[in-house]
């Protein structure tokens, strides 16, 4: 099995439907209907309906136990597939809402994570986010909390949500926040919106690497930009078809991206939302992008080296390939 490594997973996102209706009973909570559809899945048809669902699913993960089982589960599950490192995207938006303060959902996931690893031998790191389209003013909230509480497996600072909302230079406060304090820095884009949205985030955040970032391939000169800053661009394939971006694979840049010379890693997204995994998006580069088992292995090693823990952790990764 090759092993594998993922950059780009949105923590609340991976809560399985049964995990959710687990929470949910735990916490005494009636789920609202229509959240599954015949078969049990996530019902959800346009993006603004998937970010519907995904709030709805969130809101069970009540207690730092309840994101202890989300973080701890979800890493069970990807070291099954042979995972050997994986970030989650954190919400401190989502927890607030569910009625959570910051420092009980962070315990909880460094819990899940510490227990995890343990367990399984899987290392795992968290990237707090701010959601973009609840605005600049609470993305400055959200990184104050992150930096007031630092924490050795808090590693970075990102943010996701609608990408048509806000342009990047109103987040550029937060972001300068979290990276004068030495956290990373990630931001979605060039997924719901073309190249202009990815320029404008490498014109005002200081990001190390960009979510999705596919639509870079419709401008050869952002191509050229994306080497040249040396940014790593965190694919995830399946959610790409799964929310239309694409009609089908043979229509996906990810061969196109990685042979002009961009530094190109494979995650899942929310793997639940788009019936994913770690181990099926390598499946998938395998099996569509026809890549073989050393350049599934050479991504690997890619999204360790571009990993935001710190030069011992990739180091030890590394020495495991």
């Amino acid at each position: 099995m090759v092993l594998k490594a993922e950059l780009h997973a949105h923590l609340e996102g991976t809560t399985s439907p049964d995990l959710v209706k687990r929470l949910a009973q735990r916490n005494s909570m009636d789920l609202p209907d229509g959240l599954f559809d015949a078969e049990g899945n996530y019902r959800w048809t346009t993006f603004l309906e998937f970010l519907k669902a995904y709030d709805l699913a969130s809101a069970v993960i009540k207690t730092p136990l309840d994101y202890r089982d989300v973080a701890y589960e979800y890493l069970k599950q990807c070291a099954s597939e042979g995972a050997i490192y994986v970030e989650v995207m954190s919400s401190p938006d989502h927890a607030a809402m569910a009625g959570m303060g910051y420092q009980d959902h962070l315990d909880g996931i460094i819990a899940g994570i510490t227990d995890a690893e343990r367990d399984f031998g899987i290392v795992g790191r968290i990237i707090v986010t701010c959601v973009r389209h609840l605005g600049p003013e609470q993305a400055v909230v959200v990184a104050k909390q992150t930096i007031a509480a630092p924490h050795p497996l808090v590693v970075g600072f990102g943010m996701g949500g609608d990408e048509n909302a806000h342009h990047p230079s109103d987040f550029s406060k937060a972001f300068h926040i979290a990276h004068d304090a030495g956290l990373s820095c990630n931001v979605h884009a060039g997924e719901m919106a073309g190249p202009e949205s990815i320029i404008a985030a490498l014109d005002h955040l200081p990001v190390k690497r960009i979510g999705h970032c596919v639509r870079s391939i419709e401008d050869p000169n952002l191509v050229s930009r994306l080497i040249d800053e040396n940014i790593t661009l965190e694919v995830c394939p399946g959610s790409n078809i799964a929310l239309g971006v694409y009609p089908e694979f043979g229509a996906h840049p990810f061969l196109k991206l990685r042979d002009a010379g961009c530094k190109v890693t494979l995650s899942s997204d929310d793997p639940p939302f788009f019936h994913t995994s770690i181990g099926n998006e390598y499946a998938i580069a395998s099996r569509e992008f026809n890549l073989n088992d050393q350049e599934l292995a050479d991504i690997t090693k890619c999204s360790i080296e571009n990993a935001f823990a710190d030069q011992a952790t990739i180091d030890k990764l590394l020495a495991r390939l």
